[in-house]
């Protein structure tokens, strides 16, 4: 288990948490953001423990270049959100309705 698989898995554990608290009302799109940041993270581990099963090495890898690499992953996914928050515009403060 790298850093960087860590790392997606507490964003996506913490994600989920505050989506829960707001399911009744997720205006920001929360349900989604889990959705990414969960899937990242069940993809890396799967990719991992495939190379680890295959070429063997350290299963854990406590590195610098592993939590920079975490922290890279997981503003990516935020990057990705925000940009879909903003085409959907569920507050509508870019296509303010004329009334």
């Amino acid at each position: 288990m790298d850093m960087w698989l860590v790392v997606l898995a507490m964003a996506a554990a913490l994600s989920t948490a505050v989506w829960y608290s707001k399911a009744e009302n997720d205006v920001y799109m929360l349900k989604l953001l889990s959705l990414i940041l969960w899937g990242a993270t069940i993809m890396v581990f799967v990719d991992h423990v495939m190379g680890y099963l295959m070429e063997g090495g350290e299963f854990l890898e406590m590195s610098v270049e592993a939590t920079v690499l975490g922290f890279v992953l997981l503003v990516s996914a935020l990057v990705f959100w925000e940009i879909v928050l903003l085409i959907k515009d569920p507050k509508r403060v870019l296509h303010k309705s004329k009334t």
